[in-house]
């Protein structure tokens, strides 16, 4: 049985630039409401002009984004192998993939929720927690990664998975449905006018908008009869994990591992921040937020470009995948510059939208000029690393994560702190990114991508 025909039209008969602008634009749109989600908190937050609530969630933020890792372990491997065993016409092997996908990451999803409940407290005092911070740092922590972890998790895989079959615009419209619920619940559970749990009520906020998003997918993938989808989500699919698990993980671990060095990468920055001022950790968090706007959308643009890569990859068709690859390159590198040109212009005005005390957003825009100048590189090394896991290559995948995040950060961050006190930290990544990019180039070019 084939695949439907409007997604095969996608795929393979649609102009290019229209195949990527529609692949991308519900990705994009998916990925910005997904930014919502902590915009929102940090937004509400920061209305409580506390700098240690502020500085709380910023703390807890790393544990959260390893949400994303777990996700991406079993999302972005999964949607890999979904598009290239469609472009092989074998939707029953996608069938079976998706179903591993869902039950594998549900499985990871309360195991680290588990985790979290016997080594929370002592890991949050590693992301740089203090005596202002820690109590309202678990309190949130508890509701988004405890109580709201799988329901995160499944949310962001579920979309990758739907995604992968070239329905982007159901994708689009559940994450985006818990952004705007997030948006709605936060000023409910967060301002003192309301229920007034501070920091903590932007945690259950999160997780009530996370599960209601998963559930949107649950029904999604539910209500489809025959070969409407290939997003299965039945248990018999687990008879196939030994045939298909270790395709999903070699695609995936490269993205995932890249988002759990990003967590380390993050509370190194955050502990090293930590022994200057509390206002420091709090413009840190405001910066970490802004500077999610071109990240989210590259991620977009790269996740949208996945299915289409991986699909024509797969069919042989490698003309048509290089003109995709360039063309969202084009469009990645551009919003980048974009955003470097606003940021660097209008620092100070875009950290008092979060909060008003003057110490914090002279910290927060002195550190936002210096970080948002890794952004060009990151538009372009992103959607490479996504091109090589379209293609199945997870080697050089995985060396480009790991280079990107962990191998350079923390020796190049006890360097710049040592060089130039706080500020220094705040080069780290134009620099790890600038060496990523170049090394990722390398590896493209030897690929013959």
């Amino acid at each position: 049985m084939g695949q439907p025909s409007q997604k095969t039209e996608i795929f393979e008969r649609m102009p290019v630039k229209r195949a990527v602008l529609t692949q991308i634009a519900p990705a994009i749109a998916g990925q910005m409401i997904t930014l919502i989600y902590s915009l929102a908190d940090t937004y509400f937050v920061g209305m409580l002009n506390s700098s240690a609530a502020t500085a709380a969630i910023t703390v807890a933020f790393p544990m959260f984004l390893m949400l994303t890792a777990i996700s991406n372990l079993f999302g972005v491997g999964g949607a890999s192998a979904i598009a290239r065993a469609l472009g092989k016409k074998n939707p029953e092997k996608a069938r079976r993939i998706a179903g591993i996908s869902f039950w594998s990451g549900l499985a990871a999803g309360v195991l680290y929720s588990l985790a979290f409940l016997l080594f929370g407290k002592p890991v949050l005092r590693l992301c740089g927690a203090t005596e202002s911070t820690f109590d309202i740092a678990l309190g949130y922590a508890r509701w988004v990664i405890m109580i709201g972890g799988p329901f995160t998790i499944l949310n962001m895989l579920l979309a990758n998975l739907v995604r992968a079959e070239g329905s982007a615009m159901h994708a689009s419209i559940g994450v985006s449905m818990g952004g705007i619920l997030n948006t709605v619940l936060d000023p409910v559970f967060v301002l003192p006018q309301f229920l007034g749990f501070g920091a903590v009520g932007a945690g259950i906020a999160t997780a009530i908008s996370n599960a209601a998003a998963m559930g949107y997918f649950i029904f999604y993938a539910l209500g489809k009869k025959g070969d409407a989808t290939v997003v299965s989500l039945a248990p018999r699919n687990l008879r196939h994990t030994r045939e298909y698990i270790k395709e999903i993980l070699a695609v995936g671990f490269p993205s995932a591992i890249q988002f759990a060095l990003t967590v380390v990468a993050i509370s190194v920055q955050a502990k090293f921040v930590s022994k200057y001022a509390t206002e420091a950790v709090a413009g840190l968090g405001i910066v970490k937020k802004l500077d999610q706007l071109p990240l989210y959308f590259t991620m977009g643009v790269s996740n949208g470009l996945l299915p289409l890569l991986g699909y024509n990859y797969s069919v042989g068709n490698q003309e048509r995948r290089k003109q995709a690859f360039r063309f969202g390159c084009m469009i990645s590198l551009g919003f980048s510059i974009f955003c470097l040109v606003i940021y660097e212009v209008f620092a100070p005005a875009l950290a008092r939208f979060f909060i008003e005390d003057p110490a914090t957003v002279q910290y927060a825009a002195n550190f936002l000029r210096r970080m948002v100048t890794a952004m060009p590189m990151m538009s372009l090394c992103y959607p490479i690393i996504i091109q090589f896991q379209a293609m199945g290559k997870a080697r050089p995948a995985l060396v480009c994560s790991i280079i990107r995040k962990g191998v350079l950060d923390i020796p190049v961050s006890f360097l710049m702190d040592a060089l130039v006190p706080l500020y220094g930290l705040m080069w780290v990544q134009p620099i790890v990114d600038t060496v990523s990019l170049c090394v990722a180039a390398v590896l493209y070019k030897r690929q013959n991508c």
